[in-house]
């Protein structure tokens, strides 16, 4: 195929779409851009069916650190493991796509987006979702494409929409939708927002739609162009007899479907399937059909759940559609750790920890996007033994990135600020039991940690998960659901917020048809449900902690001019590590001359802080210091008044009385009490006077004898008194 480009633009911004020249052995391979960045997204379907019960798609977000002209840092100066971003990234290609690809392929399919350039000014996330559209189209997979992704921002000050806005204007925005589909469908929403109206989300929504619907036109112009070679790939259909033998026992599904207990439900379905394979399937036929039996197996099972919900109304549990399961909510669960909150809803127990930390414990993100790091940290962890399992623990896999991101988002736009709340803020959810919607009991549990540890967020949030029954025209939408109505259901919307408004925002739908009135309903529906969880939220814990933890550090803010920080830090850091070592308190210096000081004993943080103020004090004229003699000259000793500043006592003002020399009355490292007299506006040097001065000890220029021979030898010739000399 020849070098193709297609060059259009949307909304203010320039993209293109390039193919032919680059990774020309892939199944299919674009060249995606908006603006300077630019990423090259590949496709490849394997040669081989499998015979999986699933859809094999492996989507790979790869960054480059040379796309923004850096090397990469550590040891072995190469990429490792994606970022917590990458992978975000990873899953926000997969998801819009793997719904498209037709029933009953079973081929591998490997989806890779590479970061070639980031010009730090335009996103690279959502643009890469068309250019796996496009690669999977180019090489004619059994895709319901072209599909696209568009992120929606929203002018705070005028109300505009901006479709994919640059990095700057997502600063001035108060919303940040992504939104993925095709002309007729939404198959996935991204949402963080600062509290905006259930009505403006749907407006935002709609314009992300109409937005789809251009790049996908933009891409059917692009594919239009490109020599497309026509490919027969196979649709596994499974032999008839299988789906009638299997048919059988809708009752029997449908019975053992009606248990509010997950375990034994599962127990119960799982005997089911056992006997249908057995009774029905003989030896070879189990051997030759072991996917297909599998997957007609879960057919039943999710023909009998929605055939229950849509004929009776009625849920797996016995619940209503809007019905929300038992809570239990404790927060300040655990003793001593800084704030804590159980949360828990059915059968999902969520516990919720939240640490806090001085600002230089904030995370450093080393990525290619234009963001230093973060001071507010959520982290989701979701062990094998939360479903009753048996399993291997690890590294966080993507879904536990994913959901402690959505939790993350949803609690960000009530967090204070760092000038009124200096803290770095770690919060972790320990999904302690699952049946569905535990990335909601994170957020909620969250937010009781979060005012447990006394973090004077603006507004409590709660969050709930919907869900979906689609059979035809007839639609039922489920709030709080379980594993069951998640797993076999259409979608699984999550809605957080405070009572004035949406936070964030997560869905990934499998039915076709999804339309943006559906939503609506589905967010009504979740404004209700939110509303209820929040109130029984506010019941065991109204407003947050007053104070902090008393086992969390307390920190005080104070600022000095910054050409004050030098000697505060001092040399190779010496100075703050010996305030630190001397009083316990840690200490955090900015560049502005913000000084952050903490410790959870608050007599140690006012002795760093009176420390650190005194360090940087310039003496007055008339102020008063007790300081220890550092120096001795002829003229007179060096007392010292702060860590910074020395000032000189001249020896006709040590003691009363002549002193002969300075040694005659102090000694290094003894301790006197003197005034300011004098600071040279000039040269910034200080003259001292002592109070309390002791009497000068008798000594041979001072003997009574020759005191007097000397005032009656000065008086007969007329001499005026000597003046004694100031510093």
């Amino acid at each position: 195929m020849e070098k193709i480009v297609e060059k259009f633009e949307l909304y203010g911004k320039e993209y293109r779409l390039e193919t032919g020249e680059l990774a020309k052995q892939a199944t299919g391979a674009v060249v995606v851009g908006q603006g300077d960045t630019t990423v090259l997204v590949t496709a490849v379907i394997s040669n081989e069916e499998k015979d999986y019960d699933f859809f094999p798609l492996t989507v790979d977000y790869i960054e480059k650190m040379y796309a923004v002209g850096r090397i990469p840092g550590g040891y072995l100066k190469r990429e490792a493991r994606p970022s917590e971003k990458g992978t975000l990234n990873a899953r926000m290609i997969d998801r819009p796509i793997r719904p498209g690809f037709a029933d009953g392929f079973k081929r591998e399919v490997h989806v890779v987006a590479t970061t070639l350039v980031a010009d730090q000014v335009n996103p690279i996330d959502n643009i890469c979702v068309m250019g796996a559209s496009a690669a999977l189209m180019i090489g004619d997979a059994p895709f319901d494409g072209p599909c696209a992704c568009v992120r929606v921002g929203r002018n705070a000050e005028t109300g505009d929409f901006i479709c994919n806005p640059t990095y700057e204007e997502q600063e001035a925005s108060d919303l940040d939708l992504v939104i993925a589909g095709t002309e007729d469908y939404i198959s996935m929403i991204e949402a963080g927002a600062d509290q905006i109206s259930e009505e403006d989300m749907l407006a935002a929504m709609q314009f992300g739609q109409t937005a789809i619907g251009k790049f996908c036109e933009a891409q059917r112009r692009f594919l239009d162009r490109c020599t497309i070679e026509k490919r027969e790939w196979p649709i596994h259909k499974a032999d008839p007899c299988i789906e009638e033998r299997v048919s059988k026992y809708a009752g029997a599904m449908a019975a053992a479907l009606k248990d509010p207990d997950k375990q034994s439900r599962m127990q119960k379905v799982d005997e089911l399937k056992a006997r249908i394979t057995e009774e029905q399937f003989s030896d070879d036929e189990r051997a030759a059909w072991k996917g297909d039996i599998a997957a007609a197996e879960k057919a039943l099972e999710k023909h009998a759940m929605r055939t229950m919900i849509i004929e009776t109304g009625e849920r797996a549990d016995g619940r209503t559609s809007e019905e929300i399961r038992p809570l239990y909510i404790v927060p300040g669960y655990l003793p001593r750790v800084h704030g804590s909150g159980l949360f828990q809803r059915g059968q999902t127990q969520v516990l919720s920890i939240c640490t806090l930390g001085m600002l230089n414990e904030w995370q450093r993100l080393d990525t290619i996007e234009p963001v230093d790091g973060k001071r507010y940290m959520h982290h989701y962890n979701f062990p094998p033994y939360c479903t009753g399992e048996a399993g291997r623990m690890g590294a966080p896999k993507r879904r536990e990135v994913g959901h402690g991101a959505l939790a993350e988002r949803a609690l960000k736009p009530v967090l204070p600020s760092e000038d009124d709340f200096p803290y770095a803020i770690r919060v972790v959810s320990e999904v302690l039991e699952s049946n569905g919607s535990s990335s909601m009991a994170s957020t909620c549990g969250s937010t009781l940690a979060l005012m447990d540890a006394g973090v004077p967020i603006s507004a409590p949030v709660s969050g709930i998960a919907m869900g979906l029954i689609k059979e035809g025209d007839d639609v039922v939408i489920l709030s709080d659901i379980q594993g069951v109505e998640d797993f076999l259901g259409d979608m699984d919307f999550k809605v957080t917020g405070t009572e004035a408004g949406i936070t964030a925002l997560q869905m990934d739908n499998k039915a076709r048809g999804l339309s943006v009135d559906i939503l609506a309903r589905a967010l009504e529906q979740a404004k209700r449900g939110r509303h209820f969880i929040l109130q029984a939220m506010l019941d065991t814990i109204a407003a947050p902690r007053p104070e902090v933890s008393k086992y969390a550090p307390r920190i005080e803010t104070i600022h000095i001019p910054v050409d004050k920080i030098r000697d505060v830090i001092g040399s190779g850091g010496k100075v703050v590590r010996g305030i630190q070592e001397e009083t316990g308190a840690s200490i955090d210096i900015q560049e502005d001359g913000t000084i952050h000081i903490a410790a959870v004993d608050g007599e140690a943080g006012e002795a760093a802080k009176n420390i650190i103020l005194g360090i940087v004090k310039e003496p007055e004229a008339g102020e008063e210091y007790e300081g220890e003699v550092v120096g001795i000259k002829d003229f007179g000793a060096f007392i010292k008044l702060t860590p910074a500043k020395d000032g000189l006592l001249h020896i006709s003002r040590v003691a009363n009385g002549r002193v002969g020399k300075v040694e005659d009355v102090l000694s290094l490292g003894d301790t006197v009490k003197v005034v300011v007299l004098e600071v040279d506006p000039k040269t910034g040097k200080i003259s001292l006077d002592r109070l309390d001065k002791p009497d000068a000890a008798p000594s041979a220029d001072n003997a009574p004898g020759r005191s007097e021979r000397r005032e009656r030898h000065e008086g007969s010739h007329d001499r005026k008194p000597r003046r004694s000399h100031g510093a």
